[in-house]
This record gives C-alpha cells, structure tokens and sequence, in this order.
C-alpha cells in the first residue's frame, strides 16, 4: 500500500493529489465540474494540484486511472477502454456488479482523497461507512455528503482517521455546504449549544408549499420529483427519516451526545392535507416540518414534526428548497443561519471545501 504521500507538481511547493469518487451522481459530478472550475485558483494560490484516479457508480462500475482522468472523460462517461500514452501503463477496472471490491479499487486508483456520495442508509449508514474506513485504513483522507456515517460510526471513523493522520470531513452532510460543523469546530471554539431548531429537509418544504397554492398532496409530491427535488422514492422525507438523521448528526457532533434515531420523536408529513395546509397559511401560521434538539442535563430531547410556525418566527420565512437552523448557545442566545435556494454546487463546494481543510492543515 502506498500509504498517503502527495507528489509535487511541476511549480514548486505545490502537491498534487489523487482524486476518487465513489458513487457519481448530480453531486459529485457537480463537484467534477467545480473543481475544473477552479483548478487554476487552487494551484497558484492555494498550491493544491490534482487529478482524478477513481470514479466509481452502479452505472460505471469500478474504474481506476493511477495516471489520471480528464474532468470531460469522467463528466462525458466515456470510461472503461483499455488505453495508454507511449510506454505508460493506464489500469482501468470495469466490474458493474462487485461493489463490494472498493479497497482493491482505492488501491488501484493509488488514492490520496475519497469522495463519498452515495445513498442515506438511515438506519445503519451502510455502505457509506465502510468506504469511509476502506478510504481512512488506505491512508487518504475521507470526505462524505452522506450523514448516516456520522449518525451510526462518527466516534469509531474519527479515531481511525486520528490513528492514520487522516481527516474525516463531512460538510455537505447537513445543509449542503453551509459551513455549521466549520463554524463551531474553527470560528465558535469553546461556545456550548444548548440547542437548535430548524428546517432541514427541501422535499418537505416544497410539498407543503405546493399544498398551500392549491394543489393535493400527491400532485405536489409528484411536483417535487419533475422537480428533481424528492426521489422517486420519497418515504425518508415524508416520514421525517431524513430530518431525523440531520437532527441526530448535529447533536452527536456539534453537541457531544450520541442519539438513537429511535430516541428522536418523530411524525412525517403525510398527515397534513392540502385543506389544513391551506388554513394554516391564511391564518398566518403555516406548516414547516420542524427539527428541534435541547439539552436536558446529560441527555438531549429532539423531535421532528409539522409544527405550525407564526410568520414572526424566521423558520416560517424559508420556501421552497430553502433550509434555516437556529442555534441556542451560551454565548449567543439566538444564531441563526439561512441557506435561500440551493443548487447542485453548494453540496459541491461543501466537499471543495473539506477538501482544502483536508490538505492544507
């Protein structure tokens, strides 16, 4: 095993690092496109230099390139051939159905940094965590959008990653890339949360406002997936799964304790008909599915449920797939934090991000 050890590039005092994506759906492809983006910025101000060895999808299967992938070979899917430059060896896998085989291919791709994307396991978190500790136990630095690692392995993955010298990061787990899990561990050392509440999950938010326009609740969930905002599959939305997961992922880092989703309380929103929905904007209290997290002694109460919220309250000012936490700490009575309308590339740059944290401290 190579083990982590960036080359320097052509310009002296910049390192180069082997990228892998593991799962390549609209977030890491987004990610693809905005590293390419800034690829010059990160190179000569920042002397961050890179290329893509491993992409990874149930379409693509696995592929590793330890020389390296143009952002329009990945972005265009034009993987898989056997291909080499003059006497240079390029090793690509294709194995669509062995998605068990991810160390072979962190391996393979020589990585340096995995990106994680694919999808919530809110129950157990699986797959996710056991890439994040391939990736961790292959000496490179993990980086996840998904949150159910944190929820179910945080304490287990971030000891790995102190034994390896690595960095377990995971921004865009809960709000995109809004900064929280940085702002409390870099800009709030030593303030203690006491609590938040928030509106964390967009699918939620657009079905309860395409109620409150006129339409049924099937017909605004049906919305929402034309939308590409809900799955096909939206049940972990719509029962609160989701909001749970975010809800238990910030009081486990940001608060210290480790929650059992089942100890959150928790109730969806398919009881709120289209009728009620209605009412409730009227009268100028409308429906948001509500996160809360208070600490109680030792312990923290948190519930996820549709709350009506008066218009004066800033959770009841976020439409669309706008998200707001507000924060209760020692120091600050009241912090709140509002994210108005996010694409693909804010849970893009959460991972950019992490990704500099990662290699440059």
């Amino acid at each position: 095993m190579d083990g982590f050890k960036p080359t320097l590039a052509y310009n002296s005092g910049v390192q180069q690092f082997n990228l892998c994506f593991l799962g390549f759906g609209n977030v890491n492809r987004a990610l693809v496109r905005l590293l390419d983006a800034r690829e010059t910025e990160l190179r000569d101000q920042h002397g961050i230099a890179f290329r893509i060895t491993g992409v990874a999808s149930r379409r693509t299967g696995w592929i590793a390139d330890p020389y390296g992938l143009s952002a329009h070979e990945v972005l265009s899917g034009n993987l898989g051939q056997e291909s080499g430059a003059g006497n240079i060896s390029r090793t690509r896998v294709f194995a669509p159905h062995e998605f068990h085989d991810v160390r072979s291919w962190l391996e393979a791709a020589r990585a340096d940094v995995l990106f994680e994307a694919t999808s919530l396991n809110a129950q157990t978190g699986q797959p996710a965590i056991n890439h994040l500790q391939a990736a961790l136990e292959r000496g490179a630095h993990a980086i996840t959008a998904n949150k159910g690692p944190v929820v179910h392995a945080y304490d287990e993955l971030m000891a790995l990653a102190a034994r390896q010298g690595r960095r377990l990061l995971f921004e865009s787990a809960v709000m995109d890339g809004v900064p929280i899990f940085s702002l409390f561990r870099d800009s709030l050392p030593l303030v203690k949360l006491e609590g938040f509440r928030g509106v964390l999950n967009s699918t939620t938010n657009v079905i309860l406002g395409g109620m409150e326009q006129g339409l049924s609740f099937d017909d605004s969930l049906r919305r929402a997936q034309e939308l590409g905002v809900a799955e096909t599959d939206a049940s972990d939305d719509i029962d609160g799964w989701d909001a749970a997961v975010k809800v238990a992922a910030l009081v486990r880092v940001l608060m210290g304790v480790k929650l059992n989703l089942n100890d959150i309380q928790r109730t969806g929103i398919r009881g709120v008909t289209g009728d009620a929905a209605r009412a409730a904007r009227a009268e100028g209290r409308p429906y948001k599915l509500v996160c809360r997290a208070l600490k109680a002694g030792k312990t923290v109460q948190a519930s996820v449920m549709p709350e009506q919220v008066p218009l004066s309250d800033p959770l009841a000012l976020v439409e669309g797939t706008s998200s707001v936490v507000y924060f209760e700490t020692d120091i600050f009575p009241g912090l709140a934090i509002v994210e108005d309308h996010p694409g693909l590339d804010a849970t893009a740059y959460g991972m950019l991000a992490d990704f500099m944290r990662a290699v440059t401290k």
